[in-house]
């Protein structure tokens, strides 16, 4: 594997948490691990290194344009690495809230479901 891969993967799983990661990569098969690679290299490796933004701002950045794309996968995955990152519950729910200004209630409300999920889940896990 290349140096941005190995970049990538460094701050995917600091991100989205080691056991995330490592399951996705050894769950990948013939058909999608092309598309694990791509993502590990381009998405973790190229861009979330940049300078220009912290991984907390990026975070925010993702919280809301996820919600925009009403996509409730990745959004659990963000929601986590977004704690990680270091924001916090209350900065979230004021991303969902501004998002339904912009992006629509609904898929406000659907983010808001599926954050909950996270935290309940996380609070679970303690």
């Amino acid at each position: 594997m290349g140096e941005k891969f190995i970049e990538g993967l460094e701050v995917r799983k600091a991100v989205l948490g080691v056991e995330h990661v490592e399951r996705s990569l050894n769950n990948a098969n013939d058909f999608n691990m092309a598309m694990q690679e791509l993502v590990t290299e381009y998405c973790w490796g190229e861009v979330w290194t940049r300078p220009g933004l912290e991984r907390r701002e990026r975070s925010l950045l993702n919280l809301a344009m996820i919600t925009a794309l009403n996509r409730p996968h990745e959004l659990k995955l963000h929601v986590r690495g977004a704690l990680n990152n270091g924001l916090s519950k209350e900065e979230i729910k004021e991303v969902f809230l501004q998002c339904a200004i912009y992006c629509g209630v609904p898929a406000a409300i659907d983010s808001f479901r599926t954050a909950q999920q996270v935290f309940d889940e996380m609070e679970e896990n303690k």
